[in-house]
């Protein structure tokens, strides 16, 4: 939640609309840095501040806690840096 630095919530039919509109680049914001992606949430901050308006995207929270779940039941998962 908001009390532990968590993000904006999105939700399903949300994310709908824009596909529906075409709007990837937002899209992927919502998805990422402004939902639970709290370093890339921390390193867009930092940007907007440098006057460098890039968007660096880490990995999700909810990915991270999928890949724990699937871990738990036995299933080895890697996964590769590019």
């Amino acid at each position: 939640g908001k009390a532990q630095f968590g993000g904006q919530r999105f939700g399903e039919m949300e994310v709908w609309a824009l596909e529906a509109y075409g709007a990837a680049y937002t899209l992927q914001e919502m998805l990422t840095v402004k939902s639970d992606d709290v370093n890339g949430r921390t390193r867009m901050y930092k940007n907007i501040v440098d006057g460098n308006h890039q968007m660096e995207a880490g990995m999700p929270e909810s990915f991270n806690v999928l890949v724990k779940e699937i871990k738990s039941l036995g299933i080895n998962v890697e996964l590769e840096q590019d």
